[in-house]
């Protein structure tokens, strides 16, 4: 039976497999250029690869999908039956992503509303499994883009990385921010701000700056009704030993994922990686 909206988001929401099949999401992914190849997110490129180029100091860098890739993605929901899409991207902040899902939605065949999360991996995916779920129950075009954009605006990304050198070379964060995080050698925790990278604080030691994300990650949730993911990069023991404190700690808990973030992310942060994504159901 066909859906009356579909839903379509990018690679980096980092969406269970399961959870795209279920909910019949479309997952347009983005690029990374490895070794002189561009290779598709997900499907060509692991995060583990991008890792080992990294700590090789192999060029890596990344790009949007074109406005092509996604009008094909549009017009495949229409052919499907869908009256509407809702495009869910991650920040335009940080990518020409939204910029190009907003130049294919003007020719297609139906209307399509794209929506600018501000946000990335599963703060974006929690978003988009919202408005799937919200489709599914029978939902018009406006209404579907309401629950999605009050999810991205609740939610909070919070994560730690070893070096901010990663982000530096690529545009993500400032020199000056990147300076500061590595003065006395201090361990910068970061988070998601209208869109952007920002840094939030520098803790002296590891242990205490991932201390620290998990207090961060508990008072944000506080008692309400909360999804959450734990991402990380090579990082799988730190991951699964915070998700565990996580649970322990966040009454409201209703969905905890871990996973390890695609290679686009990966890509920008660097080996060590470990994130907080934090999504309020009201």
């Amino acid at each position: 039976m066909a859906r009356n909206v579909a839903i379509i988001t990018d690679s980096t929401a980092h969406l269970p497999r399961r959870e795209v099949e279920r909910h019949r999401i479309t997952v347009v992914p983005l690029t990374v250029v490895l070794g002189g190849r561009a290779l598709e997110e997900g499907t060509e490129v692991s995060a583990r690869s991008v890792a080992e180029a990294l700590r090789s100091r192999s060029p890596v860098t990344t790009s949007r999908p074109s406005p092509e890739t996604f009008a094909a993605a549009y017009r495949a929901a229409a052919d499907a039956g869908a009256a509407g899409v809702v495009s869910l991207h991650l920040s335009a902040e940080m990518s020409g992503t939204c910029d190009a899902a907003v130049l294919a939605a003007r020719e297609a065949p139906v209307p399509v509303r794209v929506v600018d999360t501000g946000m990335i991996a599963m703060a974006l995916g929690f978003s988009a499994l919202a408005a799937a779920e919200t489709a599914e129950a029978g939902a018009g075009l406006d209404e579907t883009v309401a629950v999605a954009e009050r999810r991205a605006a609740s939610a909070a990304a919070y994560f730690y990385v070893d070096t901010l050198d990663y982000l530096r070379r690529g545009g993500r964060i400032g020199t000056t921010q990147a300076l500061l995080g590595s003065a006395l050698a201090v361990k910068p925790l970061l988070h998601l701000a209208d869109g952007r990278i920002e840094l939030l604080e520098k803790v002296r030691t590891a242990s205490k700056a991932i201390a620290r994300l998990e207090d961060l990650a508990v008072a944000r949730a506080g008692t309400r009704p909360v999804d959450v993911a734990v991402h990380h990069l090579a990082a799988e023991e730190r991951a699964e030993r915070l998700a565990e404190r996580l649970r322990e700690r966040l009454p409201g808990l209703v969905d905890l994922h871990v996973s390890e973030v695609g290679a686009v992310i990966g890509a920008h942060t660097g080996p060590g990686l470990l994130g907080v994504a934090l999504s309020p159901r009201e």
